[in-house]
């Protein structure tokens, strides 16, 4: 078995891609199935299920660096260590994220593209803020882990830095179009918006010195905003421009404002990757 594990941590990246993926799906299905068979609630069923995949992914992750990569503290290694300055990347991230959102729907109310709306009440926008910030964090744990942790090391084992960052933002746009095949024609203008927010990750993670706060935090902070405006109903399109101005099916990122923004804050965050690795 240690033989075995020597030659899977010297195995090309796809192999190795593809033999934890498997390990975690036969670990994962035997509970997952019963309930998907007992549960009626498609929601809870897929709340449930997801948490328990994300849980076993994070404890397949010990086991395989401790025993493939001789790693025991992986999880460090991919930049999520418990200290005082992820923390303030983190929230450096979130701040960004939150206030980028903020100005772009402000410049669009400010063009007369859309109209600010009064929420039903201030507990009702307190509580959408409140899950908002738990259900963003959430998110941004979730997918900068997978991405910017895990798959990006994985790729970056084998291949030069350049390569690495495209494979990890192509794949990390794909992977959000998982879904039958009508509702990848509905959400696809809104590939171009997810391919560069995956470089601009990347470059967060290598200008914060390989840490993952700041990708977690501005991914939450996107969410965050968004979730705010969009659950809380803040606001309503007047009509006045094009949805591929403002976004497809009223999602920002499948529309021209949203990629212009994220065109600059990829551009910001290249250049201070840029300016990090210059010292």
């Amino acid at each position: 078995m240690k033989i075995n594990l020597q030659i899977l941590a010297q195995s090309p990246v796809l192999l190795r891609l593809g033999c934890f993926i498997l390990i975690l799906l036969i670990l994962w299905l035997p509970v997952a199935l019963p309930i998907y068979v007992l549960v009626n609630d498609a929601n809870l069923v897929s709340i449930v299920t997801m948490v328990l995949l994300y849980v076993e992914f994070i404890l397949l992750l010990q086991v395989w660096g401790k025993y493939v990569y001789r790693q025991p503290q992986l999880l460090q290694h991919y930049g999520l260590g418990r200290t005082q300055q992820n923390a303030v990347d983190l929230l450096r991230g979130l701040a960004i994220g939150t206030i980028s959102v903020l100005i772009l729907f402000g410049l669009e109310g400010t063009f007369g593209w859309l109209v600010w709306q009064q929420p039903q009440s201030h507990a009702s926008l307190e509580k959408v803020i409140l899950e908002g910030l738990i259900v963003s964090l959430g998110i941004g744990f979730a997918e900068e882990l997978l991405f910017r942790g895990w798959l990006l090391d994985e790729l970056q084992r084998d291949y030069k830095f350049s390569k690495a960052l495209w494979l990890d933002a192509i794949i990390f746009a794909i992977s959000h179009f998982i879904k039958p095949l009508e509702a990848i024609i509905h959400t696809l203008p809104q590939f171009p918006a997810l391919l560069l927010l995956g470089l601009t990750q990347v470059w967060g993670k290598h200008w914060r010195r390989g840490r993952l706060g700041l990708p977690i935090g501005l991914h939450g902070g996107l969410v965050w905003a968004y979730y705010i405006i969009n659950v809380g109903k803040l606001i309503q399109y007047s009509g006045q421009a094009p949805d591929w101005i403002t976004g497809v099916n009223n999602n920002p990122l499948a529309g021209i404002m949203g990629l212009v923004f994220l065109s600059g804050l990829a551009l910001w965050m290249r250049s201070r990757f840029t300016t990090v690795q210059t010292l």
